[in-house]
């Protein structure tokens, strides 16, 4: 799973400029027809991208940005983005090694309370003593 995002086209575009914003990086996306938010008569093309490639939700949006700049009178009337991780996108999980210990509630309000009462400290009684240094 990657950066998902859509991009509203401002006309329809044809299968040559397809190929073209294909060769420009947008190989993740996926062509569809849809209208013109403002003007529901208006059809238009609609690119919409499961990027997994760029680091960034941020970088993702620039380099389909870019593509389409690649056409001539074209534009991006809408974009939309959907709610998504925030950080960049991890190919594998990380795991944290070590083992798992099984403990009921009853064990650890105990330890808890054996703890609590082992790290009560004295008060401290120090005394202050004065060292004269000699030249």
């Amino acid at each position: 799973m990657g950066y998902k995002f859509s991009l509203v086209l401002s006309r329809e575009i044809t299968d040559g400029e397809s190929t073209i914003l294909k060769e420009a990086g947008c190989t993740s996306a996926v062509f569809g027809t849809d209208s013109l938010p403002t003007n529901a008569e208006t059809i238009v093309t609609k690119m919409d991208f499961d990027d997994t490639i760029s680091p960034t939700l941020a970088e993702a949006i620039e380099s389909a940005l870019e593509a389409v700049k690649l056409v001539p009178d074209l534009s991006v009337p809408g974009l939309t983005v959907p709610a998504q991780p925030a950080g960049p996108i991890d190919q594998e999980p990380k795991v944290v090694a070590g083992e798992m210990i099984e403990e009921t509630a009853a064990e650890v309000t105990e330890e808890t309370a054996t703890a609590k009462k082992t790290s009560t400290r004295k008060a401290s009684t120090s005394k202050k003593v004065e060292v004269a240094a000699e030249a």
